[in-house]
């Protein structure tokens, strides 16, 4: 190859004591031994609370029951060098139903993936065979150990020829030697010596070789079985030692305490291989048939031993041709004939043995390393051409849904909006917000261009119209919170809470084709918060007080419109216009100034941003100081709302889709990005903010940002999950860890409505073509230096 492979692995990892993280271990040092110019990392991945002090080469780790993690890894993967990933696959190794947690990280990284597969089930349970189907998908090549497993793959999961590939379990190169000077560097004792190790649990079957013993002892007291291997931690962690005690207890009943020993540890490789060499005779007696690989029958194999095993599928297999020995599964009387025999025929057990070491030569590790990496150029060749995902969100439409109102109507009673729904049914005992009532106004107003569109959204106007009248204290501030019987339960709401309602007052004051009514008692609820807009201190108020302010001011007042509000405030020579910047611009502007305050004292390198953390309505402060721009011109502004606008790309835009920092402890610049849970209102105001941006500055990149940050509900987000409903018009109220909330409240779907509007008016332009994986980079080049250009301007 031209370049350095590299070769991320995904499995258990030494010092974790399993076979597989032996298996991965030697894996990747056979792989990276073959050339130079290899190079191989680990992603490992823990049993709760685990911690190991693992080598240098794991550079990620995975609590294999965090979901997240998987998520996380897959982000890892994405960003690294790594140039293919060799999956280690066993479904008990990952959390979930039939081990589908790994589907999390599968399904959002873009590298070709070898997985290795260490179980294949001719017979599945539903999700079992859901779990497999899953793992061929995301697969470019399955490589397994046995015949029998490709034959399984074709023949059960119609896999094609081509994408399977038959490598064998690996084994250390040991010269073919006599037992005699590893027994006395051992200090072992037994003649013959008979060796079963492994991790200790039921399926092992040592109980039959127990049960055969007596009768050989009899003729060979001499004879030693030795049980070599830690209790498996998963069986300890469940039942103890209760199968170790039960096996104990057998050999005492039997009478064999001087001939079975049990060594309770688990052993590192060399000395394992010095076990195995000491030994005369290895004994497989495992109990079950569905085996496709067993590490320890290869060893075992690869260094010539005499075997007597059970019929499993790997044991039937690797042990033909005069191999080995294979007794039915709990013959006693077949353990004892066949053990009785390699004892007493040494000629026969002599060549036996040389037949399996000869066999072995071929999956010595040096020879397995050179197949792993023939099927990675294979793969890579494949894949460079035909990328296994050409594009994960193809199911996107390739124009807007249509306003669909039936959702809001629904949660919309004479009182207001409904705050949040139990599976799509109002749920009364939430009552109802100014928050969502503020919004909401901004929503329906987006949506009026017509007299006739007014006229059909009346009476849903009106109806959040009078509920913030209601809602508006003596001193101009706005309660929040009502219950379901009409009572208040607060003095009054946040600072939020007044800028989300003069948001949506705003919005009602500046639409032309509302009622001069409405319009003028919008403006009276305005005119009454003005002192407490003067007295704002929370950033996302003071952004949400612009952007109702600025829908106002830019819209401009004719003096009918308001003329009973003004004839006892009217002063000679003074207009409708110049009172009401007298009481609104400097708010505006002062508000504005307070947030570019607030940038230059917590931007820092790579930290664009108006404070220390990433928390909630995060784009509604970029599109503020954009509007500021728009309305005073002032270069300042603009700058700071596209370098911040352009910031939340940068944290949240993963190259297919926007990734909304989440809300589980929000994201701090020295911290990491929380994944879930993720507000489709992020998602919202993200559109509204790129498309206020495009109308600024004319790039068509920002419109492009637009479109996908709106299909963020349409299917375009981490989970590649559908959040709107097109047959009712509502919006699931979130992502989490463990899929979509199907909650759908007055939040989304109010947030859905104003992006979906905002975007209509460019639609011919955003869904012009339909989307192609490189456009991508095409409309959102590397990050450029908006300071350095407005400098230039």
């Amino acid at each position: 190859m031209n370049k350095k492979l590299r070769v991320l692995f995904i499995g258990t990892y030494v010092p974790k004591e399993c076979g597989i993280a032996t298996f991965t271990f030697d894996l990747l040092n056979s792989v990276s031994g073959v050339h130079d110019d290899i190079h191989c990392e680990v992603i490992a991945l823990n049993d709760p609370s685990e911690n190991h002090n693992y080598p240098e080469e794991v550079v990620f780790q995975i609590e294999r029951d965090k979901l997240e993690d998987y998520y996380r890894a897959a982000d890892f993967i994405n960003q690294s060098d790594a140039d293919i990933v060799c999956l280690q696959h066993e479904f008990g190794l990952f959390w979930g139903n039939a081990g589908d947690y790994i589907f999390a990280l599968l399904s959002g990284i873009n590298k070709p993936v070898i997985t290795t597969m260490h179980t294949v089930i001719r017979e599945p349970e539903p999700e079992y065979r859901t779990s497999t189907e899953k793992l061929i998908q995301y697969s470019e090549k399955l490589v397994v150990m046995s015949q029998t497993a490709v034959d399984m793959l074709k023949d059960v999961y119609k896999v094609p020829d081509e994408k399977i590939e038959i490598i064998f379990h690996g084994l250390p190169d040991y010269p073919f030697d006599n037992c005699s000077k590893y027994k006395q560097m051992l200090n072992l004792k037994g003649t013959p010596l008979i060796l079963t190790f492994g991790l200790l649990s039921q399926n092992k079957g040592i109980e039959s070789i127990l049960e055969a013993l007596p009768e050989l002892v009899s003729q060979y007291p001499d004879l030693v079985y030795l049980v070599l291997g830690a209790t498996h931690p998963m069986v300890k962690k469940h039942n103890g030692e209760a199968y170790r005690q039960y096996l104990m207890k057998r050999v005492s009943e039997l009478g064999l305490e001087n001939n079975v020993v049990f060594h309770d540890k688990f052993v590192e490789k060399e000395e394992l291989c010095n076990y195995i060499l000491a030994s005369d005779i290895y004994a497989s007696p495992y109990l079950s048939r569905e085996q496709i690989v067993s590490g320890a029958l290869t060893y075992a194999i690869g260094m010539g031993k005499a075997i007597v095993s059970t019929p499993y599928w790997y044991a039937q297999e690797m042990l033909s041709d005069n191999r080995g020995l294979l007794v039915d599964f709990g013959d006693t009387a077949g353990f004892k004939n066949s053990l009785l025999y390699l004892i007493e025929n040494p000629k026969e057990c002599n060549n036996m043995r040389r037949n399996a070491y000869d066999f072995g030569r071929k999956m010595t590790w040096k020879n397995i390393g050179k197949e792993y990496n023939t099927v990675f150029s294979k793969a890579l060749k494949h894949y460079n051409v035909s990328p296994g995902v050409q594009n994960r969100f193809n199911f996107l439409p390739d124009q807007l849904p249509e306003v669909k109102l039936d959702h809001i109507k629904l949660l919309t009673d004479d009182v207001g909006i409904i705050q949040h729904t139990n599976l799509g049914v109002p749920a009364r005992h939430y009552g109802y917000s100014t928050d969502d009532v503020g919004r909401g106004l901004v929503a329906l107003t987006l949506l009026i261009d017509s007299q006739e569109k007014a006229a059909e959204l009346w009476k849903l106007i009106t109806t959040y119209m009078s509920f913030l009248e209601h809602a508006q204290t003596d001193t101009g501030h706005f309660h929040n919170f009502m219950s379901y019987r009409r009572e208040f339960l607060d003095e009054e709401g946040s600072e939020d809470t007044l800028g989300r309602a003069v948001y949506g007052l705003g919005h009602v004051i500046s639409c032309p084709y509302l009622s001069k009514n409405i319009r003028t008692l919008a403006y009276t609820l305005v005119s009454k918060s003005r002192k407490q807009m003067e007295r704002l201190s929370y950033p996302r108020a003071k952004a949400y007080t612009m952007c109702g302010l600025y829908e106002m001011l830019r819209a401009g007042v004719d003096e009918d419109s308001f003329e009973s509000i003004f004839n006892t405030h009217r002063d000679a020579g003074r207009s409708i216009d110049s009172l009401i910047e007298d009481n609104f611009e400097s708010i505006f502007i002062s508000h504005a100034d307070s947030l570019i305050d607030l940038y230059e004292a917590n931007r820092k390198e790579g930290w664009n941003w108006f404070e220390p953390t990433v928390t909630y309505s995060n784009a509604k402060l970029s599109e503020s100081l954009i509007l500021a721009y728009n309305y005073t011109k002032d270069r300042t502004y603009r700058r700071v709302g596209l370098n911040t606008l352009d910031f939340l790309t940068d944290i949240q835009w993963k190259g297919e889709f926007f990734d909304i920092v989440g809300n589980q402890g929000w994201y701090s610049c020295d911290g990491e990005k929380p994944i879930f849970d993720q507000q489709p209102i992020e998602a919202g105001y993200l559109t509204q903010a790129y498309i206020s941006a495009y109308e600024t500055v004319r790039e068509r990149r920002y419109l492009e940002l637009a479109r996908y940050s709106f299909e963020y509900f349409l299917g375009r987000n981490r989970l590649q999950t559908l959040m709107y409903d097109y047959s009712t018009g509502s919006v699931c109220d979130g992502l989490n860890c463990n899929g979509m909330n199907c909650n759908q409240g007055a939040e989304p779907v109010i947030c859905f409505l104003m992006a979906l509007s905002s975007l209509n008016k460019h639609a011919d332009k955003a869904y012009s073509t339909l989307f192609q994986p490189a456009a991508i980079e095409e409309v959102l080049p590397k990050r450029k230096n908006l300071l350095s250009v407005n400098k230039a301007e």
